[in-house]
């Protein structure tokens, strides 16, 4: 069973938006922190939001244009991906975990003219 799975990558122009949801199933889903992070081509694995039962944190590059939530009952996080720019492209991973222990497969998301 894949412990979490992305949905909603794609292609877009810039300045335009995506949404990318994440189930969990089991113990994958963690109530205290889940988090989305993204893999741009030449450059390591970065974090971009962390969700958590009681707030939200953005990494700089994001900050005013993702917007991170979730939905317990469903185990599941989303991500609101407004104004965006070539430099998003990559494949954006969800996880859980502290450390993570859990990753998704990845989507693929695709800003581009």
């Amino acid at each position: 069973q894949v412990p979490l799975m992305e949905y909603g990558g794609g292609s877009v122009q810039p300045g335009g938006s995506l949404t990318l949801s994440c189930v969990g199933s089991g113990s994958a889903f963690s109530v205290s922190a889940m988090a989305w992070y993204r893999q741009v081509p030449g450059r390591q694995r970065e974090w971009i939001a962390i969700i958590t039962d009681r707030n939200v944190y953005y990494a700089d590059a994001v900050k005013g244009r993702f917007t991170g939530s979730r939905d317990d009952a469903r185990n599941m996080i989303f991500l609101q991906m407004d104004h965006l720019k070539s430099e998003d492209t990559g494949v954006y991973f969800c996880a859980s975990g502290s450390a993570p222990e859990y990753w998704g497969q990845g989507t693929q998301v695709t800003v581009s003219s």
